[in-house]
């Protein structure tokens, strides 16, 4: 089976194009395995080119599926095959919080050929979310964190790469959250991330010499959110020691 199956589903202005990214356990032993969560993920600006296969993004998913995740990757309104037009965050923190009620519900599992017969999608009602977003991404998943908490579904841990503290105003989190940033991104500079973070007593994990798009830094990524969860990483072998 593909680690990544495809999918669309529905959305406030219409379908939603997604890509699940499946933890090995999920394709190996699809009738016993159970998941450690589900998590979403979200890309960069839609308008500047950003999409669900985005190479953050992806990083962020893989990440998740190593850590057990069966993760959720959508393309905003407008990107892909996501119907509806761009609505500068507002309407994409919606759908989101819709997507999430779509992901808690075992029903909706049920629709998607490549997961017959599996068990784990009768589990999600129970399993904890995760989330992440890059860029304009953890603006909008900022904004969905906070709906969540409202409605009693608040995630067990968010993600913020390369948060857009400098372009919106990207509304406060939990104190748990991990804040990823490039030291010389000269797209949203370090110094309004740490404005953003200094009044929340949030923790900035600075990338040495990693731009907004961390070429050749994704590894890092990688590993801060391993260890976050886990522990230490194994240099010499990338396995994760918890």
């Amino acid at each position: 089976m593909s680690r990544t199956v495809k999918l669309h589903l529905p959305g406030l202005v219409g379908l939603i194009e997604g890509a699940l990214d499946l933890p090995d356990g999920v394709r190996d032993a699809p009738g016993s395995y159970r998941p450690r969560g589900i998590a979403l993920v979200a890309h960069p600006h839609p308008l500047l080119g950003g999409t669900m296969d985005n190479k953050v993004a992806q990083t962020l998913a893989r990440t998740f599926a190593q850590l057990g995740y069966v993760t959720l990757r959508t393309n905003f309104r407008g990107v892909g095959t996501t119907e509806g037009t761009h609505d500068d965050g507002k309407g994409e923190a919606d759908d989101l919080v819709a997507v999430v009620k779509w992901m808690k519900d075992s029903f909706n599992w049920q629709g998607i050929p490549e997961l017959e017969g599996h068990a784990w999608p009768l589990l999600v009602g129970d399993l904890p979310l995760a989330m992440a977003g890059f860029s304009f991404g953890s603006y909008v998943s900022s904004y969905v964190a906070e709906k969540l908490q409202e409605l009693g579904m608040a995630p067990e841990r968010l993600i913020m790469v390369g948060s857009a503290t400098s372009k919106w105003e990207v509304a406060p989190v939990p104190k748990d959250t991990i804040v990823i940033h490039g030291e010389v991104d000269d797209v949203i500079p370090l110094s309004s991330v740490l404005d953003w973070a200094r009044p929340q007593e949030l923790v900035v994990q600075v990338i040495p010499g990693a731009d907004h798009f961390f070429h050749r830094k994704l590894h890092c990524i990688r590993d801060l959110i391993l260890r976050a969860w886990h522990g230490q990483v194994d240099p010499t072998s990338g396995n994760v020691h918890g």
